[in-house]
């Protein structure tokens, strides 16, 4: 019996430290618990401030790459623009430098007079100044119409000017000096003309 009292004492002692042992463990567990939630929310926090960041600098970047983007579309089309115009106009003074030979050979034709003898001479320079004027045509080159038309500023350049014959002349071009030329919708030299007022 001796023994059964002292095995008594001794359970309630290990009963006793189970006890003190599962509430330190619950003790460490809720103070565990607590740190892991104030890490959690740490981590949390500093996650969303990193995120927060992160799309900021997204938006800046993205921001940077869609004005990069715009400034070199810009850049592209005007480059192709420039490029049809030099190609338009990279003819412009070589044309201008053939306008006195086009102008040598109108006066040329206009002043020979057709006779049997040169009448195979004035049919091989017409050839040759129609077949000159296509080529300036097909390189864009047109002439200014101004005999007979209302005097206008923007294509013609008034050399003198002249009483009217009648009111229905007043303000038109009476006669023309020097043809006008545009090229590709550019002039590249006025009329020079007589106007009637």
């Amino acid at each position: 019996m001796e023994n059964m009292d002292n095995d008594a004492p001794k359970t309630d002692i290990a009963a006793e430290e189970k006890e003190a042992n599962a509430e330190n463990l619950s003790d460490a567990n809720q103070n565990t618990d607590n740190d892991s939630n104030e890490k959690d929310a740490s981590v949390s926090e500093s996650c969303s401030e990193l995120k927060e960041d992160l799309e900021n600098k997204l938006a800046e970047m993205n921001d940077k790459y869609l004005r990069i983007y715009s400034e070199f579309d810009n850049y592209r089309k005007r480059t192709i623009k420039e490029k049809i115009e030099l190609g338009k106009y990279a003819n412009g003074e070589l044309i201008t430098s053939l306008l006195p030979i086009l102008d040598d050979f109108e006066r040329a034709l206009s002043l020979m007079v057709r006779t049997a003898e040169n009448d195979a001479i004035i049919t091989g320079m017409e050839l040759i100044y129609n077949k000159f004027f296509k080529i300036l045509e097909q390189q864009g080159l047109k002439p200014i119409m101004s005999k007979g038309e209302v005097f206008n500023t923007d294509f013609h350049e008034a050399v003198t000017k002249i009483p009217a014959e009648n009111e229905e002349l007043k303000g038109r071009v009476y006669d023309e000096i020097q043809k006008g030329y545009i090229l590709n919708d550019k002039i590249i030299r006025y009329a020079k003309v007589v106007v009637a007022e």
